[in-house]
């Protein structure tokens, strides 16, 4: 099954299944943002909107990048029809704009190595100088780490047919850090769908284009 059609059934299937309340990264997002005054942002993954309804609420312009037109349709219907470009990220970039942020929550670590340096290389093409972008991902210290089938350091083939490579802190400074990587930290993420199930463990990865820096 192509990732396309691996991702289209399970919409079909749970759709709305993580709820509509924002993630805690993009809380935390949206303050670091309005802090930073950044008005425009790229959501690659965006998913079927509920971080980007949270932006939205507090005055920031959302883009969207989605490869389900289920979640598309249902991002469109929550956040009154905002642009979203239909396709996957590893087809980036849609446009030839430049936004003041770009937030990216639990995508690059679905993605195999060459794909996760085009994507964070044309993410940071995308930014304005002095522009942020933030990368929310599953750490290594969750519980699903080891677990399925290995298919390389780091990187192991779900049950549920997804395959996820878990970063730690060698692997963030290797593949974010000539991208303008400021910090990073972990951060709790509830499973929303089901309150059996502890929170997901999530490291939050910053990069800011200094105006000096070249893509």
């Amino acid at each position: 099954m192509k990732q396309n059609e691996f991702w289209e059934s399970n919409y079909i299937e749970k759709q709305t299944m993580w709820g509509f309340e924002p993630a805690n990264s993009a809380i935390a997002a949206t303050d670091f943002f309005i802090k930073e005054k950044i008005e425009d942002i790229l959501i690659p993954g965006i998913g079927y909107g509920r971080n980007a309804r949270f932006f939205l609420d507090n005055g920031i312009n959302v883009t969207g990048i989605e490869i389900s037109k289920t979640a598309i349709d249902l991002a469109k219907v929550q956040n009154n029809n905002i642009p979203i470009y239909h396709g996957s990220v590893t087809d980036m970039p849609f446009d030839n704009k430049i936004y003041d942020g770009i937030y990216c929550y639990a995508l690059i670590h679905l993605l195999n190595k060459r794909e996760r340096k085009k994507f964070i290389k044309d993410c940071y093409a995308q930014l304005k100088p002095n522009g942020w972008m933030i990368f929310s991902t599953i750490s290594k210290n969750d519980s699903m780490y080891g677990k399925g089938k290995q298919l390389s350091k780091n990187r192991f083939l779900m049950a549920s047919g997804a395959k996820l490579f878990f970063y730690d802190s060698e692997s963030i400074r290797r593949e974010f850090g000539e991208y303008g990587l400021t910090d990073f930290s972990e951060m709790d993420e509830p499973v929303k769908f089901s309150e059996n199930n502890p929170p997901l463990k999530f490291t939050v990865v910053k990069c800011r284009k200094r105006a000096t820096q070249i893509p």
